[in-house]
This record gives structure tokens, sequence and C-alpha cells, in this order.
């Protein structure tokens, strides 16, 4: 999926993001994607999820 989500001009609602090196990071802690995808299915805690939305800024 990274890489292959677009950016929105409005933030998606009710999703915090702090990673400020993601492309689709906006100030005020943000997110533009236009879809977020958390990953893997059958994760049994927060330490085992990640972010597949995740593009580094600068690499799209």
């Amino acid at each position: 999926m990274s890489g292959r989500v677009s950016r929105t001009n409005n933030p998606i609602s009710r999703v915090k993001c702090v990673v400020n090196t993601c492309q689709y990071y906006e100030s005020g802690d943000h997110c533009v994607a236009n879809e977020i995808e958390v990953q893997p299915r059958n994760a049994s805690n927060s330490e085992e999820t990640d972010c597949a939305t995740f593009t580094p800024r600068g690499s799209m």
C-alpha cells in the first residue's frame, strides 16, 4: 500500500498521527492520506501493529 494512497486536503477526522517523517503527515498531528491501513490482521497488542500506509516524506 505504501506510496499508492493519494493525499487529500482534509485530514482524516479522529486520527492522530505524530510521525512527522511520513508523506501524509500534516502539521497539528493530522493524517491527510485518502485512507489508512493498519496491519497485521491477527495482532494481539499494539506493539505488533504497523501503519502500512506510511511512506517516507519525499519518496513520492
